[in-house]
């Protein structure tokens, strides 16, 4: 009985020196302590959840230490094929397409795209040998084909090469790119502006460069694809106007804010994201009230003015010299090198600080090569010409009232399109053709939810018929040799569908007569195809 005794003695005494040895050395363990308080009250509180927890961390332990691969090594888990069977499940297997084939109507619709032949420009020749009036090209201010500028480019592509063969920040930068920011940032008054080489990632990679997961951005429900990409990349929490609608838009702003003091949220970083012309409908935006709203609610403005630079204004500056508002006054100014000037790429104009962080955070800048240098001295040239040429706007606005005199007045058309909009959108009217018309679902006094993309009052069409009837128009028109398109959207793939149209790009490069005579030919081609419906 004593040696038993005094074995549990000895046990117990191992034991004690054990633990107080094990305790010691825990405590030493950086952060020891919270874990012994947090075991401690966690006991006090629920023993039951500590045992659940000690059974959670060895099974925890053993499954990372169990081996993985006992079935692999075993192969019990494997159907053994011999080489024959192995041959013939190769030869039976068939590779799902990459793409599904293409539908008769998109096939009818590639080999419907006319092909110009040499130089394009206001009249072009087409592989037919037929010369065309162009309203279908983004040629506003008549700079494509410029001997003046056409002659600089030569000079540029004997002294510099064609191409720059490498991305603006490691090794593709050259003397006339800056030379080109700088020409930008004076010509629509800004302390800086940056170049990208391709116009549509431009804005698409402006808007994540800036807008980051927890920030807000107020986008116009009519924002373009390249717009709505940008808005997707960056992760932001969106919230919606409807189109180009200043009441909505303050309301979207006034709720954004009840909710964020309702939610006692901390302050993020907020912003405005619309277009100065819309590409899918020619609207305008009203540049002073967007000021006036961005000042007062505490939002920075992103504004693309990818068709509005190089079309309206007194020198095509854009909405910033149409409304004599200072370019200072919006944080970031997107344009298209490639509409405006007729050259390609894009821009971002803005304070130092805003073109400087693109440098770095601008994936299309990083990453992608910088532009030819020849293009980069016609787009400077072009900017040139505006500077010293105002009539060309003046001439290009006179086209415009020319064309929409004649269209306005067709009962089958209906123009979307601003006054002053170089680009001009021609819908059907549907009160006169014998087919479904289009319809919205009304809710007077109800605003849109400005969590959905969707307006409320949408608009009902059908796109498939609306399609095959205007692309009548266009190759009616073309055989009475003028050169429209259809307005393309990406159906299926962008936010919201667009009613289509047909887009005319008026420039100054035709006379007020060749304006004139297109636009009676478009109206006798309208008339005729609506004609065969009524």
């Amino acid at each position: 009985m004593n040696s038993s005794s005094q074995s549990l003695e000895l046990l117990f005494n191992f034991l004690s020196r054990s633990y107080t040895t094990l305790e010691t050395n825990f405590y030493k363990l950086p952060g020891s302590a919270v874990v012994a308080r947090y075991v401690k009250s966690s006991h006090q509180n629920d023993p039951g959840r500590t045992l659940l927890e000690v059974i959670l961390i060895i099974f925890a332990i053993r499954t990372l230490l169990q081996s993985r691969t006992r079935g692999d090594q075993s192969g019990k888990h494997f159907i053994q094929f011999d080489e024959k069977e192995i041959d013939e499940l190769v030869d039976e297997w068939t590779p799902e397409p990459l793409a599904q084939p293409l539908t008769p109507e998109e096939q009818a619709d590639l080999a419907s795209v006319p092909v110009i032949v040499g130089p394009t420009g206001p009249k072009p020749k087409l592989s037919s040998g037929k010369t065309v009036i162009n309203l279908a090209s983004y040629n506003f201010t008549g700079l494509a084909g410029n001997e003046d500028i056409k002659a600089s480019a030569v000079d540029i592509l004997q002294k510099y090469g064609l191409g720059s063969c490498g991305p603006p920040g490691f090794y593709g930068t050259q003397d006339v790119h800056i030379q080109l920011e700088q020409d930008i940032g004076d010509f629509l008054g800004t302390e800086a502006a940056i170049l990208y080489s391709q116009a549509f990632s431009t804005i698409s990679s402006v808007i994540p460069a800036f807008c980051k997961r927890g920030d807000v951005i107020v986008a116009d429900r009519g924002v373009n694809f390249a717009i709505q990409k940008g808005l997707q990349i960056s992760r932001c929490t969106v919230r919606w106007f409807d189109h180009n609608d200043m009441e909505s838009l303050e309301h979207v702003l006034e709720s954004v804010e009840k909710e964020r003091r309702k939610r006692k949220a901390p302050l993020t970083r907020r912003f405005i994201v619309t277009e100065g012309i819309f590409d899918h409908d020619g609207a305008m935006s009203d540049l002073p009230k967007l000021v006036e709203l961005k000042k007062k609610y505490k939002y920075r403005l992103i504004l693309d003015e990818s068709v509005s630079f190089g079309s309206v204004g007194r020198t095509g500056r854009g909405l910033t010299e149409l409304y004599n508002v200072p370019a200072s006054e919006v944080d970031m100014l997107v344009g298209s090198v490639a509409n405006g000037l007729s050259s390609c790429g894009g821009f971002c104009a803005g304070s130092h600080i805003v073109v400087n962080h693109q440098r770095i955070n601008g994936t299309s800048f990083v990453f992608s090569a910088a532009m030819p240098a020849l293009l980069t001295v016609a787009a400077s040239e072009g900017i040139n010409i505006l500077r010293n040429t105002p009539s060309i706007l003046s001439t290009l606005q006179e086209n415009i009232r020319a064309v929409h005199a004649i269209l306005d007045r067709v009962d089958c058309i209906t123009i979307p399109s601003h006054p002053a909009s170089a680009v001009i959108h021609l819908q059907v009217r549907w009160p006169t053709l014998q087919l479904p018309a289009a319809t919205t679902t009304s809710s007077p006094g109800k605003p849109s939810n400005p969590l959905s993309v969707k307006p409320r009052d949408a608009p009902q069409f059908n796109a498939e018929v609306e399609e095959r009837l205007l692309q009548d128009v266009v190759e009616e028109a073309l055989a009475q040799g003028v050169m429209v398109t259809r307005a393309k959207r990406l159906r299926g793939q962008e936010l919201i569908d667009v009613r289509p149209s047909i887009r005319l790009a008026l420039t100054a490069a035709l006379s007020r007569k060749d304006c004139e005579k297109a636009a009676n030919v478009v109206k006798a081609a309208f008339v005729k195809v609506v004609g065969r419906r009524r």
